[in-house]
């Protein structure tokens, strides 16, 4: 599926033949946020988890059929709304192409397939140093979730609660 937008802007939907694509903008992205290193990643992986297990999706911006940007994106649910979410995990617009709306057009197809899909809410995390993203964001009128604090248990702490008795 391809949806020509903004200034010859489309959008295609990811498929199992595009993951090192993926795998290159994930690493993009973990460069700028100055987290290169932690990116463990591989394509195995994502095929594994993206297109075997299917738990998340990834949709590219494209110009002229070239990749420009990418989001990633999974449900999650609320309970309080009692439906589905769509949580944003990873978007990405190349250097190049910053400042002629493609972000805003990545995150307002986003919305659309939320709405399509029935979801309450589409939500991100930012981090706290990324003053130009958050600018972005609030201009957007998404609002900060300042009274909320992100918990996480991953790597051997994680290996350890689920082997405890």
């Amino acid at each position: 599926m391809s949806v020509a937008l903004k200034q010859g802007l489309t959008f295609r939907m990811a498929e199992e033949k595009d993951v090192p694509l993926i795998l290159y903008f994930i690493k993009e992205l973990a460069s700028y946020e100055k987290m290169l290193d932690q990116v463990v990643a591989t394509e195995a992986l994502l095929t594994e988890w993206l297109f075997e297990k299917k738990t998340a999706e990834v949709i590219f911006a494209e110009l002229d059929g070239v990749a420009i940007g990418f989001a990633l994106y999974f449900h999650n649910f609320s309970t309080f709304l009692g439906q589905a979410g769509l949580y944003l995990e990873d978007l990405y617009v190349l250097p190049a192409y910053r400042g002629n709306g493609y972000g805003k057009a990545i995150l307002k197809q986003l919305a659309k397939i939320a709405v399509e899909r029935g979801c309450g809410r589409l939500e991100w995390w930012c981090l706290d140093w990324n003053q130009p993203s958050i600018d972005f964001y609030l201009s957007l009128g998404a609002k900060a979730m300042d009274e909320w604090t992100v918990y996480r248990i991953a790597g051997d702490t994680l290996l350890k609660m689920a082997s405890e008795n």
